[in-house]
């Protein structure tokens, strides 16, 4: 059975839709509301939600941006998008970041539901491609796949050491024919556990099986809207090489490394999910100009060296971490070091601003120089408690002290914590002591 997140800051509409879920016949669990990202926010850390279902245009926190927040925290939420407005521009940027669909209102009922049950039927269905591929069979299977010929001028430009990087690149007319025009790129590796001196199991037929389905499912989630060239590096290793014109960068303004770590994380979820083979995505930085290639390639491997610290953690970005000495790779006193330095920091930062109003995850990190993702799981790895659950634990304890010492209203309290509204704050509060704030009051 699959959770659903409503939310829409009309009310009413929260609840119409609501009303239409339960009345739907699909046989959903929990079907939860919210009347503003802020709130949703809190579901999305707290709950368990498979479906996200938001309007674009809901102040502070927008659909687009509640839907990327929610992707970043659990790569599998699926999200629908509905508005008033039927502009390209927020339908294209919805889509790129993996929405299943873009709804205009007024709603359809009938097509607001197809659109929810056709979500839903495909939510635990590997990508199409990749099914036709496992369900194929070795006696079947016909490799159609980016071959040495594609595959090989790609690894080269990737391994080259480019000594004047203020020069074009020389083969940069070859490339560009290849569709390397950029002119900004980022490269992106997945290290997938198939060789035989990580797992014996695998046959060498299974082995390329495997890695032509993982090649397939990372295709599949770029799908067109990413311009991308995926290709077979060394070692069974999957290689990613994104760019953007002039014109696309400036439109991802300052979401360009946060999109690339959720696809980061949207392939390793689908990889791991569906071929059952444990992988490691690199992601570089984002540099403008065809020839620093190489060096983005050696971002995305030194990047992977910090699984070595964190054994389960599995996405990693080359920007998370501080390099003294880029040519040396950092021993483990040194990883450890700086994995303890920024929890510190960044529990400093939480305990001075846990009451400001819509403080995210995302706002926590941008101060502290790390990615989000990256932040929680350190958090929690180092702390053992959630980053966001810290920042509710603060939030309650105050607000009950104010309760029981004070003679402050609710929507007061609720100002003084950090919550938007009264009723969203009294949800918290009755989750986390059992009790209403009245009731605790009484």
């Amino acid at each position: 059975m699959y959770n659903i997140l409503v939310v829409d800051d009309e009310r009413l509409i929260c609840r119409g839709l609501a009303g239409l879920l339960r009345a739907s016949g699909l046989g959903l669990g929990q079907i939860m509301t919210a009347a503003s990202g802020e709130e949703a926010l809190d579901y999305i850390r707290l709950e368990d939600v498979d479906l996200l279902i938001t309007d674009i245009q809901m102040g502070e926190i927008s659909g687009i941006e509640l839907m990327h927040q929610a992707k970043m925290a659990k790569p599998w939420v699926q999200a629908i998008i509905i508005s008033a407005h039927e502009t390209f521009q927020y339908a294209q940027t919805a889509i790129r970041l993996g929405a299943k669909d873009y709804l205009i209102k007024p709603l359809n009922s009938e097509q607001f539901l197809d659109s929810v049950r056709s979500v839903l039927l495909k939510m635990d269905k590997p990508l199409p491609r990749t099914e036709e591929v496992l369900s194929a069979g070795h006696e079947d299977f016909r490799m159609e796949e980016p071959g040495p010929a594609y595959s090989e001028p790609l690894n080269q430009l990737l391994e080259e050491p480019v000594d004047r990087l203020d020069e074009p690149h020389p083969k940069t007319a070859y490339y560009e024919h290849l569709g390397l025009k950029g002119p900004y790129f980022s490269v992106i590796k997945i290290r997938l556990a198939l060789s035989e001196a990580e797992d014996a199991r695998y046959s060498e037929q299974d082995a390329r099986l495997l890695q032509y389905a993982a090649l397939n499912i990372v295709k599949e989630l770029l799908d067109q809207q990413w311009h991308a060239d995926v290709f077979y590096g060394r070692n069974r290793n999957i290689h990613v090489i994104v760019q953007w014109s002039e014109e696309e960068y400036a439109e991802l303004q300052a979401g360009r490394i946060h999109q690339l770590e959720m696809i980061g994380r949207s392939m390793h979820h689908h990889i791991v999910k569906y071929l059952k083979i444990p992988c490691t995505v690199g992601i570089s930085q984002i540099l403008k100009g065809l020839s620093f290639l190489n060096v983005l390639s050696r971002q995305a491997d030194k990047a992977m060296l910090w699984s070595r610290e964190h054994k389960d953690y599995h996405v990693f970005y080359y920007g998370d971490f501080s390099w003294h000495n880029y040519e040396r790779d950092p021993d483990a006193d040194e990883l450890s070091t700086q994995s303890n330095q920024i929890v510190e920091q960044v529990k400093r930062y939480i305990d001075e601003h846990y009451h400001q109003k819509g403080l995210t995850i995302h706002e926590v990190a941008k101060r502290n120089h790390v990615s989000p993702n990256y932040l929680s799981y350190l958090f929690k790895k180092i702390t053992g408690s959630n980053l966001w659950e810290y920042v509710v634990k603060l939030r309650m304890e105050e607000s009950r002290s104010l309760l029981l010492h004070t003679d402050l209203r609710r929507y007061e309290i609720a100002e003084r914590v950090g919550y938007e509204s009264p009723e969203h704050f009294s949800k918290i509060f009755k989750k986390y002591y059992g009790v209403s704030p009245s009731d605790l009051k009484k």
